[in-house]
């Protein structure tokens, strides 16, 4: 009997472990674990962690989560537009204008534009890539810079804030905006001092954005 109970306890020990071979062969559970370890800072463990709580209330967490996730999945898309995400109805980023100052800011993706809200920096557009030049599926097509263009001229945007990461992709993306949008009447900025080499804009507090901002430089074209 004592034998059993152990065998038990290390069936637990192993499975809380990662290891696929001693688990309960349920298709909708390996699933899961693969899409859920997918997801950022997540593994295997943690994700049969997650799920055994999913299981444990399904009444309270799982169905509810199940709905709003197909609901999400059938209404909330990027806008075409500005890159940022929108409902089926229309684009909040997109249509409030009347608060907004002829600034835009540009950033590679939606966590960017969440941590730059949050901080009250910036109360102008947002106009978000969804990646850098190396990053983006389709590269240059998918970060929306055509329609970038379009919106300084028809919004009569009088600052470009290129707010990408220090990292060589971010720098890289951030002047080959630079030379795409010269020829335009519009200031172009980068974020200054604060920012620091190879930092993420996401992962940055807000004295630090504040400080970035706030010492943003010019960032001219080069003479031809």
């Amino acid at each position: 009997m004592k034998k059993f109970l152990k065998q038990q306890v290390d069936f637990k020990y192993l499975d809380l472990n990662g290891h696929y071979k001693f688990m309960q062969n349920i298709y909708e559970i390996e699933e899961l674990i693969k899409i859920i370890s997918k997801l950022p800072g997540l593994g295997p463990k943690s994700a049969k962690r997650i799920i055994l709580k999913l299981i444990s209330n399904r009444e309270r967490i799982l169905k509810p989560l199940a709905k709003i996730l197909n609901e999400t999945f059938n209404n909330i898309s990027r806008c075409d537009v500005c890159g940022s995400l929108r409902n089926n109805d229309k684009c909040q980023n997109c249509s409030i204008l009347n608060k907004k100052t002829k600034r835009i800011c540009v950033v590679e993706d939606i966590a960017d534009q969440w941590s730059i809200e949050s901080s009250n920096i910036f109360d102008g557009y947002f106009h978000i890539l969804g990646g850098t030049l190396d990053s983006s599926p389709g590269s240059k097509e998918s970060l929306l810079l055509n329609s970038l263009i379009s919106r300084i001229e028809k919004e009569k945007i009088e600052e470009v804030i290129l707010a990408t990461s220090a990292t060589v992709e971010g720098q890289t993306t951030a002047y080959y905006i630079r030379d795409k949008l010269k020829g335009l009447s519009v200031e172009i900025s980068k974020l200054g001092q604060g920012l620091p080499v190879g930092g993420e804009i996401e992962n940055l507090d807000d004295g630090t954005l504040h400080s970035a901002f706030k010492n943003r430089s010019a960032l001219k074209a080069d003479s031809d």
